[in-house]
């Protein structure tokens, strides 16, 4: 057998992927109830966010290194690329509005990344190890913070994210007008079947995305809002 040159949706690599972040949601989810309200909560909850800095920190920073340097891939704005940081804060503090952020974006983008991603780069490429580093534990922290240390989204973090959504939006799209790139996949849709394929054209389907991410995300949120949730978040004052 030969190593595989191209990355390939649902092969062998793939499959062994996802078949270690369902086994990583069920376990997130078990220790988190187990442990919730305890000190040994605190400790699992910071030792994922030194986990998640210290498994993708590294891999980003290949990323400008000459071998691996593209304009159009190594900058850190994709979606994800930020909720690994909102993630790792969610993680180390227990903030009620980054884990909601960390929840929506990972339950639906990152998981879209994950079911169609975008990749060429094989097993075990830095590009490879970076992309499915990054996709799955920003899911595990997701299902961690939420459903395992019981830290729900409210209607006011909701918003918080559609918000901080928005202007990521808009941020990344005068970037890729002025560079000429396309992160983000806001200004055009991406070359490899995805999702999006199912939407109209542009611009239409940025306006249909965030209308069905909305959607979305309130029913990721209405579970958790219409019950008493014991408050594990540490927020702000001003939060």
């Amino acid at each position: 057998m030969h190593a595989a040159t191209r990355f390939e949706a649902y092969d062998s690599s793939h499959l062994v992927v996802l078949t270690i972040f369902v086994i990583g949601c069920v376990l997130a989810v078990v220790a988190g109830r187990a442990l919730r309200g305890s000190d040994a909560a605190r400790v699992l909850s910071r030792c994922g966010a030194v986990a998640v800095a210290g498994v993708t920190i590294p891999l980003q920073l290949l990323q400008f290194t000459p071998d691996e340097w593209s304009l159009n891939t190594s900058l850190p704005l994709q979606l994800c690329d930020l909720a690994w940081m909102v993630a790792v804060h969610a993680l180390w503090t227990g903030n009620r509005t980054t884990a909601t952020i960390t929840w929506l974006w990972g339950l639906t983008l990152t998981m879209q990344g994950m079911l169609t991603p975008d990749l060429a780069s094989p097993f075990p490429e830095p590009r490879f190890l970076m992309f499915w580093a990054m996709h799955v534990l920003i899911i595990w922290a997701g299902f961690l913070l939420v459903p395992g240390l019981g830290i729900g989204p409210t209607w006011r973090t909701y918003r918080r994210a559609v918000g901080a959504t928005l202007v990521w939006l808009v941020a990344v799209f005068a970037f890729n007008v002025v560079v000429g790139t396309n992160y983000g996949y806001v200004n055009r849709k991406p070359q490899r079947a995805s999702a999006l394929d199912l939407l109209p054209e542009w611009p239409w389907y940025l306006a249909v995305e965030v209308l069905v991410l909305a959607a979305v995300w309130a029913l990721l949120v209405l579970p958790w809002a219409r019950r008493t949730v014991p408050d594990q978040a540490r927020e702000p004052a001003r939060g």
